[in-house]
Parts: structure tokens; sequence; C-alpha cells
């Protein structure tokens, strides 16, 4: 009996079938205990966007590590390195003048904005705009602000009432956010809470021109506009840094992770804009935010960060990830005619689903690609996720399409 207890798993069958357990990765690629090596589709889990292995991110972390591994961010403590990766990350940031909250992943993005939102309107005096909106399919991380938000039930099924002031709309259209508005009453909704891209819900492209739409929605409607791009959040939207800036979002708040350090190192950041930040920041005000964690903006999670920065700057990786958007669209497009495959979801980023007609059969599929020299998941209902690192050549894509024809054929 192993002692790993894995999230998301059905833990009697992984005690009789064994872990697929990996001892080491390169580039796209990774490595089990036996010495097998896999391309890797889905980048750790969306994460490692500059590929696995790099000496210069472990070199990085180490050197902070000698010097000062962490400390506190409360008050008015601070790491030398932190303090200039939230510098850094301000210049990137979508809204000009935003300021840079760490955490130690996604999930604590989330709910740090989900409290932000509150709070923010509790402070200009309009206490009662706590409702936040999220979409069907959603996925916005498993603290309990986030799975409330988001739209996928299984997720929330069995766990009690988590958070009541949560409500979910159509992924699809703005009219559903819009009567959602007019009959919750836009005088108590705090925040719409929008990916882009939809990731973990089974990566969904936004429709034509819906990303505008709910965002003139937001400012016709005086609601907070949260872009959760953990996923797309660091260049895997293919050709700029965050989907809030291919589109023109101006999002109020921006919730980041996994790709911030390429998951060498857990970190998040919220990018927050001046509009909500303000509040806090007026001189004298005497105003506190009674929130944070222990190892927000810790050293060396920001020395690995600002390294996989160089590296995704140095290589050039924003236009090799625009590649990948385009030779994933072409080279997966024909698994589409496969009487296997339901659909094939792809054009926005370096991401892609291939949806099975048989759902219940995405995990089993998932697993048979490993015998072809791939490792993928199950996303979404009956996907199969497609999310690998930018550093991912055109030839390796033809490889893992052949896989996935090899299988699903």
């Amino acid at each position: 009996m192993g002692a790993l207890w894995h999230g998301f798993a059905d833990m009697g069958s992984v005690e009789s079938n064994g872990e697929f357990v990996i001892a080491r990765g390169e580039g796209a690629h990774v490595y089990d205990v036996a010495g097998t090596r896999y391309l890797d589709a889905t980048a750790g889990l969306w994460f490692t966007n500059v590929g696995h292995g790099r000496a210069e991110i472990a070199d990085a972390v180490a050197t902070q590590i000698r010097a000062i591994a962490a400390y506190s961010t409360f008050g008015d403590f601070a790491v030398d390195t932190t303090v200039a990766l939230a510098e850094r990350l301000a210049v990137l940031a979508p809204v000009p003048n935003s300021k840079i909250f760490f955490t130690s992943g996604g999930s604590d993005s989330v709910d740090s904005a989900v409290k932000l939102a509150r709070r923010y309107w509790h402070e200009i005096g309009q206490p009662d705009k706590t409702i936040v909106i999220g979409r069907q399919k959603a996925y916005h991380g498993m603290h309990v602000g986030g799975t409330a938000l988001a739209g996928i039930p299984v997720n929330h099924a069995d766990h009690g009432s988590l958070m009541p002031d949560a409500a979910t709309v159509a992924w699809d259209t703005g009219k559903a956010l819009l009567e959602a508005i007019e009959r919750i009453g836009a005088d108590r909704v705090a925040a719409f809470f929008v990916e882009p891209v939809i990731g973990a819900g089974g990566v969904y492209p936004p429709p034509e021109g819906y990303l505008a739409e709910v965002r003139q929605i937001c400012r016709e409607h005086d609601i907070l506009f949260v872009a959760d791009e953990v996923v797309t959040g660091f260049g895997r939207i293919g050709g700029s840094w965050f989907a809030s800036t291919r589109w023109e979002l101006e999002p109020d708040m921006m919730t980041t992770a996994k790709g911030l350090t390429s998951g060498y190192v857990p970190m998040g950041a919220v990018f927050v804009a001046p509009r909500v930040s303000e509040p806090f920041f007026r001189p004298d005000a005497g105003v506190w935010w009674r929130h944070g964690y222990t190892y927000a903006g810790h050293g060396a999670a920001a020395a690995a960060a600002m390294v996989n920065l160089d590296i995704i700057e140095r290589e050039n990786l924003l236009h090799e990830s625009a590649r990948l958007e385009t030779t994933l669209h072409a080279r997966l497009a024909a698994l589409a005619d496969l009487p296997a495959v339901a659909e094939v979801r792809s054009g926005a980023g370096a991401v892609a689903a291939v949806q099975l007609v048989e759902t219940g059969r995405a995990l089993a599929v998932a697993k048979q690609l490993r015998n072809h020299g791939v490792s993928t998941r199950a996303v979404g209902t009956g996907g199969l996720q497609v999310s690998p690192a930018f550093v991912m050549t055109d030839d390796e894509v033809d490889e893992l399409a052949s896989a996935f024809a090899a299988v699903l054929a």
C-alpha cells in the first residue's frame, strides 16, 4: 500500500494498478523510473512553459537559498529578489501601474481575488456587492472560493455548501451574464471571473467577440472584471504575455501562477489594477487588507521566476508559443475525422483538446497513449489535454499527433 494520496484520483484504482512515476525531464520530454521517454503533452499541469531540465533556474534557486531562501512579506518586510520581480511584472502588466500581490499558487490567487473584490467594494462604501459570478465549464482552483465560483458540478458535489455568494452563468454568451446581473442586481455583484480560454474544464477558446462583450457589460454595470490567467498567462496564449494583452481586456484583477516560474518552484501572483489598489495605497489612510500567505513572495520562487522570464525573452518563446498555436491547430485537425473523436478544440494559444465520442474512455485512452510514448491526461468531460512546453518542435507535434491517431483509430 502506497502512502501518497493523489489529487483527482480513484485511489482504489491507483492502489490496484500502480502509479506512473516520473523521474526526470528534459525539454519537451519526461522519463519514468524505468528510463522510458515520453513526449510531455501537458507540460506537467499546463505549467512547464520553458521545458524541463533548465539548469540555470536550478542554479538561480540554489544561489538564492544560500543567500536567504525566504522571508515574510507581511507588514513592511520583503526579500530583495521579490521586490525586483514585482517591479518586473508591473512592467508586463496589461494595465499600467498595477500592483503585484504574490501567492503560493493559482488557487491562492483566485481566492485572494475573490476576497479583495469584496473588500474593495466595502472600502469604497458599497458593502452589499459581495456576489461573484463564474461560468459553466470554468475551473478556478480548488480552494473553497474557487471551487464554488467554478462551473464544474462534480467538483462541488458532496462538500456541502461552499460559498453561497457565488453564481454561475453559461460560458459562451454575454446575454447570460447580463440576465444574471439583472436578476441579482448590479448593486450586489462584486466581480465576474473569466478564463480567457477555459482550461481544465475542457479547453474551450472564447467565441468570437465574447470577451469584448462581457468586458463591456462589466464596465456598464460597475462590476469588477477578473481575468483568470493561471493557465493562459506568461505566454501560453501565443504571441503575448497574457490573453488580457492579446484581447485588450484591461482587467481590474488578473490571477496568475503556473507559467510564472514554469512550475520549477510554486508561486502565484494577482495583478491588481490602480482602480482596485488605490483605496489601499492612499498615504496615511491606515487601511489594512488582512490577508496573505506564509510563503507569498518566497525568495527562491522569485529567483526562479526571474530566470524563467529571462529564458522566455532570450529564446523568444512567446513567438514559439504562437508557432505551436498554429501547428497544433493544423496537425491535430485530422483527428476529428476519426470515428472515436467528437471534435478537436484548438486555435487560441498553445493549448488543444481532443474530445472523445465515448467520454468515459478518456482516462483509459490517456493511459494507452503512454505505450506510444506520450504522456497526457483526461480533461473536462471526455477530452484529452494538449498543452506542451513552448520548446516542443513541429516534428515532435507530428509525433504526438501520430500517437493520438494510432490509439484513437
